[in-house]
């Protein structure tokens, strides 16, 4: 990552929260602790933001605080060609008449393009998948209420009487900040919170996650695989993650990068 993408994600991050830490930063970027000091060094140095033990902080702390992730912006540039393919494999899951959730995210906001010919009943918390289908397709959406956070441009509601509970969907797709033996892996508390409440009205759970999400770790647990039905994941994934998938009984489906039509492997 470049350095100048790299200084955009630090101060959008102080930016979110009181105090960012180096090893959040690291997370953010995928870059080494060595290289976040350095630059927290130099932003420090610009008067930008505020070098604090272990982190940074904003020169002017932000009063309304935002989630722990990288933007949706930046994630929406990342593999691109393979959330597409794991998209395209998600769709095909579905039958026109379903009714579907989808929670917010990069990969997942791929589905909208081979949804588009689709009928279906769709609630997301998603502005911009709400938006783009109700441009270009006839499925009938639905959205959660609750505070738009721009960075991911999702929408959460921390109360537990929204409009969620009145959705029952015959699937959940989302996608995972990390995915390892304790299960499906999310950064904030807030997410946690939100996305609990979305998978508790699907009878399905269906995991979009590319494979670079087999690496990564977080803190924070959302669900164990036992709750997962499905993961949807490209070609890259370790053989390790694969036998795990397997012994937990997970069904994965391996998406195709290159083809047009993706391949599908059950356990």
């Amino acid at each position: 990552m470049h350095e100048t993408e790299r200084h955009r994600i630090i101060l959008s991050a102080v930016q979110d929260r009181p105090i960012v830490t180096v090893i959040d930063l690291c997370n953010l970027t995928g870059v080494s602790e060595a290289t976040i000091r350095r630059d927290i060094a130099t932003l420090h140095m610009q008067k930008k933001l505020r070098r604090v033990r272990g982190g940074a902080e904003a020169i002017s702390p932000p009063q309304f605080v935002g989630l722990a992730g990288r933007p949706f912006a930046i994630n929406e540039t990342m593999r691109i060609k393979e959330k597409q393919a794991i998209a395209r494999a998600a769709v095909t899951l579905c039958d026109d008449g379903d009714a579907i959730i989808i929670n917010g995210g990069t990969t997942t906001f791929q589905m909208v393009h081979p949804l588009a010919s689709r009928r279906m009943q769709v609630f997301t918390n998603s502005f911009p998948i709400a938006e783009h289908l109700l441009k270009h397709s006839k499925n009938t959406i639905m959205l959660s209420g609750g505070t738009i956070y721009r960075e991911q441009n999702i929408i959460l509601s921390p109360f537990d009487n929204d409009v969620t509970r009145n959705f029952c969907a015959r699937r959940m797709f989302m996608g995972a900040q990390g995915l390892g033996p304790l299960g499906l892996m999310e950064t904030d508390p807030l997410l946690i919170q939100a996305e609990t409440k979305l998978i508790g009205q699907a009878d399905e759970l269906i995991v979009l996650a590319d494979s670079s999400k087999f690496d990564q770790r977080s803190s924070l647990v959302l669900c164990p695989l036992s709750r997962i039905t499905t993961v949807i994941t490209d070609e890259g994934i370790p053989d390790k993650a694969a036998a795990m998938l397997d012994a937990a009984g997970v069904n994965l489906i391996v998406a195709q990068a290159g083809a047009a039509q993706e391949v599908g492997a059950a356990s």
